[in-house]
């Protein structure tokens, strides 16, 4: 059996610049030697295609009380409906992975950081349309339900215990990180967190 070529990346053209994205065509020598044009978003500005993947933008915080996962009821405006996530937010200038899990936390659900368990590499968010990439954070949480979120967000967080979590998982849409994690949190016999 022959071994395909690995696609190489000739170039890409910046299309689009605001905020929070930018927009690129990434011009491709696909595994049959043909051209491919591909677009992607990122975070970042990008002056050579060494670059691209290479940095990370925020966190992701898999919070747990007890024998509760931390979830959010969120309008996401990508998909023009309520989702469950996982609170998440971008890195501000010099802030630390720990200060920006703290930060993400406090104004998407008023709770506090009570103790980081493991913070685990950034991991892509959706790598067939973005180099978007977060760190995990997994951290014990505390406090009361206080959101202090923007005018473009609609946040309701949520405890919810195991069989909570059984039901949402029939009954709900999310996204893949968060129901990922609801279903594996809802299948344990006690919360392992504690033991990371």
């Amino acid at each position: 059996m022959c071994e395909k070529k690995v696609p190489v990346l000739n170039f890409m053209t910046k299309n689009r610049d605001t905020r929070f994205l930018k927009s690129y065509t990434l011009n491709y020598t696909n595994t049959e030697g043909n051209e491919k044009l591909y677009e992607m978003v990122s975070n970042f500005d990008y002056e050579k295609p060494e670059e691209i993947g290479q940095k990370a933008s925020g966190v992701v915080i898999v919070g747990f009380c007890g024998e509760k996962l931390l979830l959010l009821r969120e309008f996401r405006m990508g998909v023009n409906q309520f989702i469950y996530n996982m609170p998440a937010g971008h890195l501000e200038e010099g802030e630390s992975i720990e200060e920006c899990a703290g930060r993400e936390l406090r104004e998407e659900t008023g709770l506090y950081i009570k103790k980081i368990c493991k913070i685990l590499p950034p991991a892509y968010a959706a790598p067939d349309l973005s180099d978007s990439s977060a760190w995990v954070v997994i951290a014990e949480v505390e406090g009361e339900f206080n959101p202090q979120t923007e005018a473009d967000e609609y946040i309701r967080p949520l405890l919810a215990d195991r069989k909570q979590l059984e039901k949402l998982l029939e009954t709900e849409k999310f996204s893949g990180r968060a129901q990922l994690m609801a279903y594996f949190f809802s299948r344990l016999e006690k919360n392992v967190f504690n033991s990371i």
